[in-house]
């Protein structure tokens, strides 16, 4: 890889944590990519392949047991996004380098992105260039159409359609339900709007089209026939973030920043004097009921000898998280703190 730039040499937060079956890819704040491996519990390799590579997010593509990186460079000044894909295999053998770029002809540069949706297994990137977006199959990386039209603002995608929010008029937002796999129309409407009123967010959750203005109720639209209810803008205040439950048929939101648990990571307030010493947890919890199923905290944990000068403690690791990962298949739980340093929980 040769010699790194200055910024990537220095240690800093872990901001993604990304598992592969035996392989778990901690992403810090400054670009740089490690992989290590669960088995022997030893880094296996960098995956920047460059010196001025800065790697902004990872995604594990589970179609071809592949690791997709999306990166920077400063030789491009940091202005385009570029995708490259490796397969697992090789990582685990030591060689990043045996991966292959893709969607090499897209225009990628801010602000163009590239999304990748899982469960439709489909891929999206969006040129601003020439104000274009093309959905690309996940399987293979083939082209399956592209739509081009300067009015398209957002593109929202849910299990098996994406909903396409158009430029708004002054009392209307056009808005339009293509199917994921053609990109055939399947609905097209305007939703009238209260004037002067920014919208706060509009998002797709299956057949229903939530709606929120500012300082207005919520309403939540059925777009097979149409219908709506509304929810007092009292009872839901504008969240920060949402996570759409589609096997329980429920959503969640947050105000603040596996579809029957939720695993949270919680600081006690410094401030509140009942709060006890080292309060930092890992909580595993049950959606529906909200009741807390199990718990990680460095009272309940067996101390241990700082053995070497990279060894916490449980209460250091639980200190500082910034980053928190769930294996199924291996059942652990794994964590980077502010310091850089990735750890393992497990039974």
């Amino acid at each position: 890889m040769g010699a790194l730039l200055p910024y990537l040499i220095k240690r800093s937060e872990i901001i993604e944590i990304v598992g592969a079956s035996d392989i778990i890819f901690a992403l810090s704040q400054s670009g740089v990519c490690a992989a290590f491996s669960r088995v022997s519990n030893q880094r296996i390799c960098f995956l920047n392949g460059r010196p001025d590579e800065v790697i902004r997010s990872l995604f594990y593509n589970k179609n071809n047991d592949s690791l997709i990186t999306v990166s920077v460079y400063g030789s491009e000044n940091f202005s385009a996004l570029r995708c490259r894909t490796t397969p697992i295999e090789y990582i685990r053998r030591a060689k990043p380098d045996a991966g292959f770029p893709l969607f090499e002809t897209e225009s990628l540069k801010w602000p163009g992105f590239v999304e990748f949706d899982d469960v439709n297994g489909k891929v999206l990137t969006y040129s601003a260039q020439d104000s274009t977006y093309k959905v690309f199959d996940l399987k293979n990386y083939t082209l399956v159409y592209s739509i081009s039209d300067k009015n398209v603002q957002e593109i929202k995608i849910s299990p098996g359609i994406m909903l396409l929010i158009y430029s708004r008029k002054k009392s209307c937002i056009p808005l339009e339900i293509l199917s994921i796999e053609d990109g055939k129309c399947l609905k097209s409407f305007k939703h009238l709007l209260h004037r002067n009123k920014k919208v706060d967010f509009i998002e797709q959750f299956n057949e229903k089209l939530l709606i929120k203005q500012e300082g207005e109720n919520l309403q939540i639209l059925d777009v097979r026939n149409f219908q709506s209810i509304e929810v007092s803008r009292s009872e839901f205040v504008t969240p920060s973030a949402f996570i759409f439950l589609y096997e329980m048929q429920l959503f969640l939101t947050f105000r603040s920043r596996n579809q029957d648990l939720i695993i949270s990571y919680c600081k006690a307030d410094p401030n509140d004097p009942s709060s006890e010493e080292n309060a930092c947890s890992i909580n595993i919890s049950e959606i529906l009921t909200g009741k807390c199923l199990a718990k990680i905290k460095a009272g309940s944990l067996c101390k241990q000898k700082n053995s070497s000068k990279f060894q916490s403690t449980p209460s250091e690791a639980l200190g500082d998280i910034t980053a928190l990962y769930y294996d199924e298949e291996r059942e652990e739980i794994y964590t980077g703190n502010r310091q850089g340093f990735l750890h393992v929980w497990s039974n």
